[in-house]
C-alpha cells in the first residue's frame, strides 16, 4: 500500500518528524520522563522504519530524504533545547548544528553546481548519531535519576560526541570538495 511513497517506513519516519515539537515541549515543561519516553518512541520508529523498508522491499525516494531529515530534527531541537535549558554546555550543540549546516551546505552547493552525488551515510556518520543519540539519551536519564547520574561519564560523552561529531564534518567537507573537483 503506498500513497505518494507514503508507505508504512515513510509514515513511521513522519511520525518520528511530528514526535520532534512533543519532546521540545516535555523538556521546556521540565518533564523528562515525558521526553525519555518519546525520545525512545522516537528511536524505535527510526530502527522499525528502516527494517521494514528492507523487509517489504518499501524503500523510497522519499524515505531516503525523510529519514536522515527526522533524525537531524530530532537531535537538533534536543540538542538546541537542552543546551538553552543550560543542561548541557552550549559550545557542544554549536558543534552539533554546524557540522550539519556544513552538510546542508554543502549538498545545497552541489546542488546548485548541478553536481550529480548520491545520499549515502557514511559510517563515522552512523557513529556520529549513535554518539549523539547517547548523549541526549544519558542527559534525559540522568534528569529522571539524578541520584544514580555519573556526571563524569556525560562530560566523556560530551567530548567524545564533539570529537566524532568535527571528524564527520571533515570528513563530509572533504568528500564534498571532492565532488566539486569531479575526483
Amino acid at each position: 500500500m503506498s500513497f505518494a511513497g507514503m508507505n508504512i517506513p515513510n509514515s513511521l519516519t513522519l511520525l518520528r518528524i511530528i514526535l520532534v515539537p512533543v519532546i521540545v515541549i516535555f523538556l521546556i515543561d521540565g518533564d523528562y520522563p515525558g521526553a525519555v519516553i518519546i525520545f525512545i518512541i522516537a528511536g524505535i520508529t527510526d530502527a522499525l522504519d528502516g527494517f521494514l523498508a528492507g523487509v517489504l522491499k518499501q524503500k523510497t525516494i522519499l524515505g531516503a530524504y525523510l529519514d536522515p531529515l527526522a533524525d537531524k530534527a530530532l537531535l537538533v531541537s534536543s540538542f538546541i533545547t537542552l543546551s538553552v535549558l543550560g543542561i548541557i554546555p552550549g559550545w557542544l550543540a554549536v558543534i552539533v548544528i554546524s557540522r550539519d549546516m556544513v552538510i546542508l551546505l554543502g549538498i545545497s552547493l552541489l546542488f546548485i553546481m548541478s553536481v550529480s552525488f548520491e545520499i549515502k551515510p557514511a559510517f563515522i556518520s552512523k557513529v556520529t548519531t549513535l554518539f549523539q543519540i547517547l548523549t541526549v539519551f544519558l542527559v534525559l536519564i540522568s534528569k529522571c535519576f539524578p541520584s544514580f547520574a555519573n556526571y563524569g561519564m556525560i562530560e566523556i560523552f560530551f567530548w567524545l560526541t564533539a570529537i566524532v561529531t568535527v571528524i564527520s564534518g571533515f570528513h563530509y567537507l572533504h568528500k564534498g570538495i571532492k565532488f566539486i573537483n569531479g575526483i
